[in-house]
């Protein structure tokens, strides 16, 4: 357990921003699977929307720092990668 205050204040920060990252992760994640099973089940024109959607929660996601700017890239790029694909 923390001693100081500042400690103390640190640990309740930690959890708040840990469940509020935790969430975005989530919603990013979440959003990018809708956008494959749309792929999946072959609604192309919902799946590129869903894609553009996805694509702007993925650099929010990494604008707020809870996701590496690399991997914000790698994620958008193999995303559209997949729509391209199966637009033909």
């Amino acid at each position: 357990m923390p001693n100081k205050k500042s400690a103390k204040k640190r640990v309740k920060q930690n959890k708040r921003n840990e469940l509020r990252n935790r969430a975005a992760k989530s919603a990013m994640k979440t959003a990018i699977k809708k956008t494959l099973t749309l792929l999946t089940v072959g609604e192309k024109e919902a799946a590129v929307e869903k894609c553009r959607e996805t694509q702007a929660l993925i650099a929010r996601t990494w604008k707020r720092g809870i996701i590496h700017k690399n991997k914000a890239r790698r994620l958008q790029s193999r995303l559209m990668k997949k729509v391209a694909r199966a637009q033909g």
